[in-house]
């Protein structure tokens, strides 16, 4: 189809003149009306064709005129006609966020431009305004229509593009540009302007647009250039679990107060009670001491008071890489528009978050918090199925052409082997082990070896189903290791950057065998998984193996959660203690001012930059300090001062996941991926862009019909790796592993 088409332009092509509209002079950026074209508001000064004016016969425009007709026009040399998509990562409303973007990140990775929006905002973070100028609903769900830059779009399905032409090259200051633009199905659109202006028009999507502009200088000849302008609109899915999501990294993060704010702990050595920095804003009572039932009431003011997200139920995060990835590619690629469809959510496994629905995170959705979110998400595959149904309506060929996954860690309890290295505190860890919240190496193998490889032929069946039978557009995106030392193995034990709870520290005893069983055992079997390789037998293995990315992991080796730095931000170097003495212990003194290096604890900075790439204990507590709305019965605390919500408290909104620059860092492996499967290469910014990008890929193979759920596993798809097949290692830095050896992709259409 001639949507899924590029073409490179061929020289002049010559446009018949007889019939087109009049040409008219437009000061700064010409802006040309769709067609057919709409009626003109009060100051624009857009230009619509008469309703008479004939259009051009349908006949080859490089045909000679006829007998009596005008001669062909010289061509232009030394100029081009360049264009690029405006605003053209369409989640985004506004342009001026893309262009916040472009300007930070042109010609250099995600993750360098990522610390400069760290610097430029204080630490503060970018996303805190962006977030309310989506093209989603307040509870993160892409809306079907969305008014960008002004223009009511429909956001699946386009009909057209927003796109900016200009000449390039020597050009006589003096020379006037006029332009002509013709799709074949609708009136010809022209306008006259000076030759250093640009022209501003939509395009249909679609179908080619041919451009031509007649160059007047000071002898009065005009001369031509022309090219075909083609927007390739890819449609790229954000699947899995909360690394997927970008847990940890609240769009807007929550504002502390500088009193503190009471928890109860369970029964032990020690005080009953602490205080931390409670929520900026909260009016009702503080203390311990105060009854349950007023405790309880307070809930609704507490929650509006809380961090926001671009999906609440789902902690899901503009910083989170899938979207960075996909943002990457939009600005990186003037010629193109990416629609992305966000759909990765905390806490979720194969069965439950991508088959089949699970618990929200949060209840509270909106920019003001006072809108209820649902309390249980779809299936993500499902609600995929669905919007692919939406974007088809018009473009019945319109298909997904990448699609991005990290998911397994909540399939092997990985959760639980974090609880297991940072609750220290004998009361806590008997309370918590009984109720299943404590894993262990034991217990994670054993998802390894039975859970993870069903669950993974299951979902290797349903993703080849919606990508047009091929998984090598699926783009699998390994885990970053948390927790190793820069120095060489785990982190130590250390209660450096976890003494937000009395009961958390790291214990390097513990840490060490669960680091090498991430290490040598989860990684590589992960690695086996996308990839039918180490003793993982696939059907059709030329398309089912997985494009597999994990290039960002030696640079995690350097960045783990015990990381430090000279440079890192002076709260954490004066506020953070070492020793894990970072809070007063006396009631108080801790009612009144928590810390004890008497900062204001408002004045943390969760997205400046940091030698740790992985979220503490304290840092997700004052970034996020999340109230556990969806977790089991068992586990709800029963008021705002309950020991469990202490607990919860500080790992529930991303301890022990990537900060931004952690996710910055995976984005830029990630987009390496993207541009291998969709054959884009790596842009020259140093080189001005007037040609068409290279020619697309094939287009997707028939959709097989998708295996039974209860189909047996072939041979090989589950069990244990054969030691002699363990892969050696990840891919070393800057590489990504190609799903098979280089070859074309099938055609996109």
């Amino acid at each position: 189809m001639v949507m899924r088409r590029w073409r490179q332009a061929a020289g002049p092509v010559p446009v018949l003149l007889a019939g087109l509209a009049l040409v008219v002079a437009l000061p700064a950026a010409a802006q040309i009306a769709p067609a057919p074209p709409a009626a003109v508001s009060p100051g624009d000064q857009s230009y619509s064709p008469a309703p008479d004016a004939p259009r051009p016969p349908a006949s080859d425009p490089a045909a000679a005129p006829a007998q009596g007709g005008p001669l062909p026009l010289e061509p232009a040399v030394g100029v081009a006609i360049d264009w690029q998509v405006k605003n053209r990562f369409r989640l985004f409303r506004d342009e001026k966020d893309f262009l916040r973007h472009v300007s930070a990140e042109r010609g250099r990775t995600v993750l360098a431009a990522e610390q400069t929006l760290a610097a430029e905002t204080g630490g503060r973070g970018w996303a805190r305004d962006t977030v309310v100028r989506l093209c989603t609903d307040t509870a993160g769900r892409v809306t079907e229509t969305c008014v960008r830059d002004g223009v009511r779009e429909n956001y699946l399905d386009p009909a057209d593009h927003r796109i900016e032409a200009r000449l390039i090259g020597t050009v006589d200051p003096a020379a006037t540009c006029s332009w002509t633009f013709e799709d074949g199905d609708s009136l010809p659109r022209s306008v006259a302007v000076s030759c250093r202006e640009p022209v501003n028009l939509r395009v249909a999507y679609g179908r080619p647009t041919v451009a031509t502009v007649d160059v007047t200088g000071a002898d009065g000849v005009p001369r031509r250039a022309t090219t075909e302008i083609l927007v390739h609109d890819y449609l790229v899915a954000g699947l899995g679990d909360s690394i997927a999501a970008g847990e940890g990294n609240p769009d807007r993060p929550v504002v502390l107060s500088d009193d503190g704010f009471c928890f109860r702990r369970f029964i032990g050595t020690g005080r009953s009670e602490y205080f931390r920095p409670g929520r900026a804003g909260y009016k009702g009572d503080k203390a311990c001491d105060s009854g349950r039932s007023a405790a309880a009431t307070d809930r609704s003011a507490w929650s509006k008071l809380a961090a926001r997200w671009m999906s609440a139920p789902c902690h899901r995060s503009l910083y989170g890489y899938q979207l960075r990835a996909a943002l990457a590619l939009a600005v990186e690629n003037p010629r193109i528009a990416v629609t992305f469809l966000p759909l990765a959510c905390s806490g979720a496994t194969i069965e439950a978050g991508l088959f089949g629905s699970q618990e929200a995170r949060e209840l509270n959705c909106g920019t003001s918090g006072s809108q209820s979110c649902p309390s249980s998400v779809p299936g993500q595959l499902g609600q995929l199925r669905e919007l692919l149904k939406r974007a088809r309506k018009t473009h019945a060929d319109r298909d997904l052409d990448l699609l991005f996954l990290t998911v397994g860690a909540n399939d092997i309890d990985f959760s639980g082997l974090v609880a297991d290295v940072m609750i220290q505190a004998p009361a806590e860890r008997t309370l918590l082990g009984r109720a299943g919240i404590i894993g262990s190496v034991e217990e994670a193998q054993n998802g390894i070896d039975v859970t993870l490889p069903t669950s993974f032929y299951k979902l290797r069946g349903a993703l080849k189903h919606l990508v047009g039978g091929d998984l090598r557009r699926v783009v699998y995106v390994s885990y970053g290791h948390p927790a190793l030392d820069p120095n060489g193995g785990a982190c130590r034990t250390s209660r450096d950057g976890f003494d937000v709870h009395p009961a958390f520290g790291l214990d390097g005893d513990r840490l060490g065998p669960i680091s090498r069983f991430v290490q040598n055992g989860f990684f590589p079997r992960l690695k086996a998984l996308a990839t039918c390789s180490g003793g993982v037998v696939c059907k059709d293995p030329a398309h089912e193996r997985m494009t597999f990315v994990d290039a960002h992991q030696p640079a995690f080796a350097s960045h783990g959660v015990c990381a430090r730095s000279i440079d890192d931000p002076p709260f954490d170097r004066n506020c953070f203690s070492e020793t894990g003495d970072s809070f007063e212990t006396s009631p108080v003194e801790g009612a009144t001012a928590p810390l004890v290096c008497g900062a204001r604890p408002s004045d943390f900075r969760p997205y400046a930059s940091r030698a740790r790439w992985i979220r503490t204990a304290n840092d997700s507590y004052f970034a996020a300090m999340t109230f556990p709305e969806g977790v089991s019965a068992t586990l709800q605390p029963s008021d705002l001062h309950d020991a469990t919500w202490g607990i919860l408290s500080a790992v529930y909104g991303g301890a022990i996941h990537p900060t931004a620059e952690g996710h910055a860092a995976m984005a830029d492996a990630a987009v390496a991926g993207a541009r291998a499967v969709l054959n884009i290469p790596q842009p020259d910014y140093d080189a001005v862009l007037a040609a068409p990008l290279p020619a697309p890929l094939p287009a997707p193979l028939p959709a097989p019909l998708p295996a039974p759920s209860s189909a047996p596993l072939p041979p090989g798809a589950g069990g244990a790796l054969p030691p002699a097949t363990m892969p050696s290692g990840p891919t070393p830095p800057g590489v990504v592993q190609p799903a098979v050896p280089p070859q074309t992709l099938p055609p996109l259409r």
